[in-house]
């Protein structure tokens, strides 16, 4: 399993991902992602915070990161931390506990920009990832209301359940 940043050239293999990752949200759960401009996408990848799993060569999960998340951490965003979106694994690809393999990557990661925390959110009532999550290893923070300007359209409307993990630096 290796990690790298995506590059344009993987940017049709992230849309037909989040299409497999709406199909897939619509099976197992009242909410769903609404689509993803490709404006973003592309900027995220000239920023190096589209990342990409492979396993023997081929993409087997996606992720977006960045360092800032004011919209939705609002005054916790001022923490210095990576905050993890859009993690997609592809349908041949599930039961490899992408999660936990993402904090394995990430902890050295945030450690090595000295950043002190590991953080995502998903949907406030979303019952099973909250379980998830906190089995993975993610501390459960609470319910939050974003601020929707600025947000992808799914977020509209919605509560969020905030988790982040401590980066433990060595002193």
């Amino acid at each position: 399993m290796i990690f790298k940043p995506s590059t344009k050239e993987d940017i049709d293999a992230i849309f037909e991902f989040y299409d497999l990752a709406i199909e897939f949200q619509k099976t197992k759960f009242n909410k769903h992602w609404k689509g993803f401009d490709r404006k973003l996408i592309e900027k995220e990848i000239a920023e190096e915070r589209q990342w990409k799993i492979l396993i023997n060569d081929e993409i087997a999960g996606i992720f977006a990161i960045t360092f800032e998340d004011e919209s939705i951490w609002k005054e916790k965003n001022k923490d210095k931390a990576v905050y993890f979106h859009r993690i997609v694994t592809h349908p041949k690809f599930r039961g490899n506990h992408f999660v936990k393999e993402i904090i394995k990557w990430g902890l050295p990661f945030a450690k090595a920009k000295k950043l002190d925390y590991l953080r995502m959110d998903t949907w406030g009532d979303n019952e099973s990832l909250i379980e998830y999550y906190q089995k993975c290893g993610f501390e459960f923070l609470g319910i939050v209301t974003p601020d929707y300007s600025g947000l992808p359209k799914h977020y509209e409307g919605i509560t969020l359940s905030l988790f982040e993990i401590k980066v433990q630096h060595q002193l």
